[in-house]
């Protein structure tokens, strides 16, 4: 015989693990299926090992002597106490056994009704037919995947230590904020006496750190292992999610055979009560007369009592068995298992973002709410970019120490010791404890925001955001509101531009790199730097048709105006006449073809920076005059070609650049700028330079490289001052022994002309190193051996 747990083995689950999707009824219709299958072997198992029906032949008389039908004791066994059996006349009874066997067995095929001989056969089949039903979907290939994968994440959620700790957080956070609450309105009760305000204030603190102490619970600290555990759950959780809750599959089919179930409890019981009566222990049988001599039997069915009683108790299970079914059926029609809400969740744990889920993954935390709801709440805690965010700080801050961030400190351009992060996936709360701290550069940093504990670092004075939106807690905002004094941002588009910005009252430099689309004036980009009181500096690196209005807020403190349009035409300059302190302008790729006229009424300004753009021509030079303090002035990447003689008007000016223009004649009119200390002439069309430039007795750096000069004027080396001079990638064919005179130049670039020797003058440039003098070997070569010795050991 096979034993129950076999049948058990090949209908029911194995994967003790899905019992959390097993609610109350299919757990009872499970054990009610066993218990149906139990009653079909032990009857399958008689038939089996019993004989089947016993018959003899149907000859007996009453009292009167007359022949009597055995079929009467179908209905009355009490009648038998009143027959006598008398041996039939004519014909002996002389049956052998083969003759009994052979009459047994053509009265069981042929007189004993089929539900009779079939019953246990027929409640095996309608058990495993349950139970096949039952657990098909735990089979079923488009559903098991996926209810593994469900049983299995949702096992791992249960258990993981981040679910306990995530909790505890937000139940901490929100007992401080209870508390702060409570102690806040405690503390400002009117009290008239001084005293006894202290005393209250004394005693509501010792008793709200006694109960803080006393209620907060431990925290549990998850080491790296646990947190890549709990990271790797967190997408576990969000791939399942999308791919689930794309369809109601399992829903369909926990339904069909549900109703497959409802159909075969109704079909089991139609049947088996009209068939039950039909078990009978008396049984006529009509046998051919010619092979045994008697043409009928009286049979008995030894077990059709037992195959009664067992028939009524099976049909007893399967009623029990299908009201389970048809409660579970009316669950699944009367409540919207395709949408489950964590309201209650969120409520008890603080965890708002928990968001509401749908179809097959609503379906499968319904049932699992049938097993115990604590699956679900700690499921919860896995949905949450709350919780995520929460998980990903503390792997972050295991992955970065203290000690790891103090490797990546460094000087930037401004000299303030730097930290830079890029490409993480948050901002470490080991960070704040690196107070020697006076720049943090965030690049590519996602899900930042900034704590309280920013206050920490007491030497912060400069954030750069590049590409990375950050957000700022209210006791950061209040720091930093008093002690940032720069901040560079760099955005994709205008919405990452942060509202805290402009309440950054203290600040001094705004550099803002990214989008800000032509309508500035009615957009709110820049539309409240009234507020920054303090700001000197402002850099706008984006793409304008018009000076920002916004910006004569601050005209009356800004020092300097910094506008890289990357290739826009800059057409409205209205506001910059308003900037009547500004010190320095920078209009970069503004696709200018002349000085915007608005600059000649900025009579504090001292430089100018017009690089990239298509000045063909200055002749508006001269109205710079009227910025009487102008000192530095850079027209370098353009179209120039032609320099006026006025440009000698710009008494004041020390630095002039030039370079990578098409300028093929420099006026002698240009040396009459006797404060230059700076002249950089490179990358243009020069043949030659004016014999006046020696009147430039301040110049320290000449750069005339990369131009078609073929000589040099003797007068140039009367320029003693010079420290720098850039002759390279011209057609000089001949360097003046006078260039010993230049006794303080530091660096001589001689490099790509026609030189064929090095005068030996060249030794008397006290302050000049042979690595410093940028020419080719060949040439260095040819100098006495005492001329590079002494440049050698300078």
């Amino acid at each position: 015989m096979i034993p129950v747990n076999e049948f058990r083995s090949i209908t029911s689950v194995q994967n003790p693990q899905f019992r959390v999707l097993k609610p109350w009824w299919d757990v009872l219709s499970e054990y009610l299926a066993i218990a149906m299958l139990m009653i079909g072997v032990f009857g399958c198992t008689l038939q089996l090992t019993q004989d089947k029906i016993s018959c003899l032949p149907n000859r007996v008389t009453d009292a009167s002597r007359e022949d009597v039908d055995c079929s009467h004791l179908q209905k009355n066994n009490e009648s038998l106490l009143s027959l006598t059996i008398v041996e039939a006349f004519g014909r002996k009874n002389g049956l052998d056994i083969r003759q009994y066997e052979f009459v047994n067995h053509f009265c069981y095929e042929r007189s004993v009704h089929w539900y009779g001989k079939y019953f246990p056969y027929l409640v095996v089949i309608h058990s495993m037919i349950f139970m096949v039903a039952s657990s098909f979907w735990f089979k079923f290939p488009g559903t098991s995947s996926k209810i593994e994968l469900f049983v299995n994440i949702l096992e791992k959620c249960f258990d993981s230590p981040w679910t306990t700790r995530a909790i505890s957080e937000v139940s901490e956070e929100r007992r401080e904020d209870t508390m702060a609450i409570w102690r806040k309105n405690t503390m400002t009760k009117s009290v008239t006496d001084d005293d006894t305000v202290a005393l209250l204030r004394s005693s509501v603190d010792s008793d709200s750190n006694q109960k803080l102490a006393e209620l907060q619970p431990p925290v549990s600290l998850l080491d790296k292992k646990e947190g890549e555990q709990a990271k790797a759950l967190f997408e576990k959780v969000k791939k399942f999610r999308t791919h689930v809750e794309e369809a109601d599959l399992l829903y369909l089919m926990y339904v069909l055979q549900t109703v497959l179930k409802v159909f075969k409890f109704l079909l089991i019981t139609v049947y088996s009560i009209a068939m039950v009566s039909n078990i009978q222990v008396v049984v006529v049988c009509t046998v051919p007369p010619d092979l045994t001599g008697f043409g009928s039997f009286c049979c008995s069915y030894n077990k059709a009592r037992l195959f009664s009683k067992s028939a009524y108790c099976y049909i007893c299970f399967v009623c029990v068995y299908g009201l389970s079914c048809v409660y579970s059926l009316c669950w699944l029609f009367y409540r919207p298992l395709k949408e489950y809400s964590f309201e209650t969740v969120r409520l008890e744990s603080g965890i708002d973002d928990i968001p509401d889920v749908k179809n097959d993954f609503a379906f499968l935390l319904h049932l699992s709410d049938q097993y115990d709801a604590l699956y679900s709440k700690r499921f919860a805690a896995f949905l949450s970019e709350v919780s995520e965010s929460r998980l990903r700080q503390v792997n972050l801050n295991h992955e970065w120490t203290t000690d790891k961030l103090r490797t990546r400190l460094l000087r930037n351009a401004s000299e303030r010791l730097e930290l830079c992060l890029f490409l993480l996936p948050g901002l470490p709360d080991t960070v704040f404890e690196i107070p020697e701290v006076e720049s943090l550069k965030l690049e590519l940093v996602s899900n930042v925001t900034i704590p309280g504990n920013v206050r920490q670092l007491t030497a912060l004075r400069e954030i750069s955001c590049i590409h990375t939106p950050a957000k700022l807690q209210p006791a950061a905002l209040s720091h930093l509101c008093e002690n940032l004094k720069v901040l560079r941002l760099t955005f994709d588009s205008q919405d990452k531009v942060p509202l805290w910005m402009y309440t950054l009252k203290n600040l001094e430099e705004l550099h803002l790199n990214g989008p800000l689309n032509n309508e500035l004036s009615r957009s709110p980009i820049l539309g409240t730097l009234r507020e920054l009181k303090n700001l000197r500096v402002l850099t706008l690196s984006c793409q304008l048709t018009k000076t920002p209005p916004s910006i004569v807020d601050v005209s009356s403190q800004l020092l300097r105006l910094c506008v890289h349009n990357e290739g826009t035409r800059l057409q409205v300059f209205s506001s910059l006449k308003k900037l009547v302190n500004l010190v320095a302008l920078e209009l970069r790729g503004c696709m200018l073809e002349r000085i915007p006229s608005a600059v000649f009424s900025l009579s504090h300004l001292q430089e100018l920076d017009l690089k990239e753009n298509r000045l063909t021509t200055i002749e508006e030079i001269l109205s710079l005059q009227h910025c009487c303090h102008l000192i530095t002035l850079r027209l370098w990447h353009n179209d120039i070609s032609y320099i006026p003689d006025h440009i000698g008007k710009l008494s004041t000016l020390e630095t002039l650049d030039i370079s990578w223009n098409k300028v093929r004649r420099l006026p002698p009119r240009l040396c009459y700028c006797t404060k230059l200390q700076h002249l950089d002439l490179s990358h243009n069309r020069l043949t030659s330079l004016p014999s006046e430039i020696g009147i430039l007795q301040s110049l320290r750096h000449l750069s005339v490289a990369f131009n078609s000069l073929e000589s040099l004027p003797e007068e140039l080396f009367s320029c003693k001052r010079l420290k720098v001079l850039a002759l390279g990638n011209n057609s000089v064919s001949a360097l003046s022994p006078r260039v010993g005179n230049l006794t303080q130049l530091l660096r001589l670039e001689l490099k790509g002309n026609r030189l064929e020797l090095l005068p030996a003058e060249i030794g008397d440039c006290i302050s000049l190193k042979l690595s410093a003098l940028i020419v080719e070997d060949s040439l260095i070569d040819l100098l006495p051996p005492d001329v590079k010795d002494k440049m050698k050991n300078r």
